[in-house]
């Protein structure tokens, strides 16, 4: 089953002609994992976002699938039991984009430090009970130790010695976010759920009775508009979770939900960093921070901030502050590093979409002066008691007095289990209110796209679908990027690739990987294909500029571009190439000197 343009035009056609079971608004992570449980229990499912899918927060994560060790230290045991146990299962139905990879955790006798070598024993071990690693005995060979300081700089060198007490190690979870996501969607899309991007909420409609009943959109590529009825509407927006509240008129808008903050990564050459193995560490500035810094492609990337934001959800950005931050702690614990701005090659900002400790006190007046349009960003709440770091990264989930259901906040790590919480509620209310008979599913054991193999045995399928690659003609390189981004799926990637030539400025990898992309997975433009559906446009620095002309030349003659949309794409993709390297930050920076 094709999942491209020529089946969104259908899919338009129903979302307008059939009355929903549920309708999803939003596409990252959450609404994701939500409709593809959805659509799995049998329920007339269908899920919308405005942009492209997970182009909000859930591409621009730390893209980890971790329990969060730090907030053992805050007794946060209650998020951390729910997320660590995840890892595995999330491992489980994705194996192709999210595997086992043990976390260094360098401990510094320090000002403000999260940890010392007797607590990061004690939280280790709680992680590990709280996982069941021991009960498992794929996990068991992932069982923490400490290591003394002559072993952590024997595992990594370049690590400042001074005031190095030590290390631990424990298991954490590499993953790719916007993969999982895509991957998500598609299995929804495959069970029959109507995935529709590009198709913004813009009024929530009511029956005669008061309740929520569906809701107006607005197609952003045709522009049209038209309702879409529903039975129950969910709002997964993430960060925006409060603007569309506020499209229901019988929402109160003066009240407050989210707490919005701004994360950021920078990435680097593995020349100028050399980070042999994922690391954990106190920022070292006594803010309570811990800073990651991960190898990946040949690159390391390093976070992230966390600061209040009140900018364009949809455009954040890479402030100076942000880099002088990130580059301050990484040159003090990676001295002999020297890592200045002009080393960063690319970079991303992301909004967390976090729940509010409580609403703050709002001035209506304020309030209305500072009124943002939905897709644009958030105003000044008030003041807050809590620094962004010290807000519980928990999940929230509301239903208003007309029916609209919100589910906001947690973290990537626990979305199925968001899902799974949102679908009790949700078939409770289908059962008794509609007379239906639905039953929860499973979600522990559902494959999404891709995922179609024995995750105990990862690293050895995956290097099998890349094998057959090989065998197909694929370079050796391309082929292991292509069995890690489409896992089982490799197969129907590589179908014709005997019979196919390589676009200009394209490897046959790329092309084969784009061509499958447009036809199956909803990529519209070279930016859905350059960052979300690949990381090219973060980890090949190298590479990108020919990619992308590769990617904007066979997109326009499967898109049938004209002259000025070509144009228009192209100067769209050079803008986000030069944003992602940082050059605004860059010329200014010259400019000074």
């Amino acid at each position: 089953m094709t999942f491209s343009i020529k089946s969104r035009a259908e899919e338009i056609k129903k979302l307008k002609t059939r009355r929903l079971d549920l309708l999803v608004i939003g596409g990252g992570i959450t609404g994701a994992g939500l409709a593809l449980q959805a659509s799995a229990a049998g329920m007339r499912t269908a899920l919308i976002d405005m942009q492209d899918f997970g182009a909000g927060t859930s591409s621009r994560s730390t893209r980890l699938v971790h329990g969060g060790i730090r907030y053992l230290k805050s007794f946060d045991v209650e998020v951390v039991s729910e997320t660590v146990q995840e890892r595995a299962i999330i491992q489980h139905v994705a194996p192709h984009v999210t595997r086992p990879d043990p976390m260094l955790l360098p401990i510094y006798d320090e000002p403000g430090t999260t940890f010392s070598m007797f607590s990061v024993k004690i939280a280790m071990d709680l992680y590990d009970r709280l996982a069941g690693i021991n009960k498992s005995e794929y996990l068991k060979k992932y069982a923490n130790y400490t290591l003394d300081k002559e072993q952590v700089l024997k595992l990594e060198p370049q690590l400042n010695p001074e005031n190095l007490a030590g290390g631990g190690v424990y298991l954490d979870y590499l993953n790719n976010d916007s993969r999982l996501v895509i991957e998500n969607i598609k299995k929804a899309h495959d069970l029959g759920g109507l995935m529709v991007s590009r198709m913004k909420a813009v009024k929530v409609l009511h029956n005669q009775f008061g309740n929520a009943c569906g809701v107006t959109v607005k197609d952003m590529i045709s522009g049209e508009e038209f309702d879409v009825k529903a039975k129950i509407v969910l709002n997964a927006s993430g960060p925006w979770s409060d603007f569309v509240k506020d499209l229901d008129d019988k929402h109160d808008q003066r009240k407050t939900q989210m707490r919005p903050t701004k994360g950021v990564h920078l990435v680097v050459d593995q020349s100028r960093l050399n980070v042999p193995k994922p690391t954990y560490f106190g920022s070292g500035t006594n803010d309570g921070r811990m800073i990651f810094t991960i190898p990946r492609d040949g690159k390391t990337y390093f976070g992230t901030t966390d600061t209040d934001f009140k900018g364009d959800l949809t455009h954040p950005k890479v402030d100076q502050g942000d880099v002088d931050y990130l580059l301050k702690i990484i040159n003090k614990k990676y001295p002999n590093a020297h890592i200045t701005l002009d080393d960063v090659e690319s970079s991303w900002a992301g909004v967390r979409p976090l729940v509010a400790e409580e609403p703050a006190p709002v001035d209506d007046k304020k309030k209305e002066e500072e009124k943002p349009d939905v897709v644009s960003g958030a105003s000044d709440s008030g003041s807050h008691k809590l620094t962004a770091s010290q807000v519980s990264r928990g999940s929230s989930l509301k239903r208003a007095d007309d029916g609209l259901i919100t589910l906001a906040g947690g973290k990537l790590t626990d979305y199925r289990k968001m899902a799974d919480g949102a679908m009790k509620m949700i078939i409770e209310i289908m059962n008794t209110q509609y007379a239906r008979d639905f039953k929860p599913v499973d979600s522990a054991s559902i494959k999404v796209s891709g995922g179609d193999f024995d995750s105990n045995h990862a690293e050895e399928e995956l290097e099998n679908y890349a094998k057959e690659a090989i065998a197909a003609g694929v370079d050796p390189v391309g082929a292991e990027k292509m069995a890690n981004i489409f896992g089982s799926n490799t197969e129907e990637v590589i179908a014709n690739a005997k019979d196919t030539k390589p676009i200009a400025g394209l490897s046959l990898a790329e092309t084969l990987s784009l061509r499958y992309s447009m036809e199956n997975e909803m990529t519209l433009t070279p930016e859905d294909y350059l960052f979300r559906r690949t990381n090219n446009l973060l980890f090949n620095h190298d590479e990108i500029k020919n990619v992308k002309a590769g990617v904007i030349s066979e997109m326009a003659k499967y898109y049938d571009w004209t002259d000025d949309q070509i144009k228009d794409y192209t100067e769209k993709t050079n803008e986000l190439i030069n944003e992602a390297e940082l050059d605004y930050l860059k010329d200014a920076a010259a400019v000074e000197a």
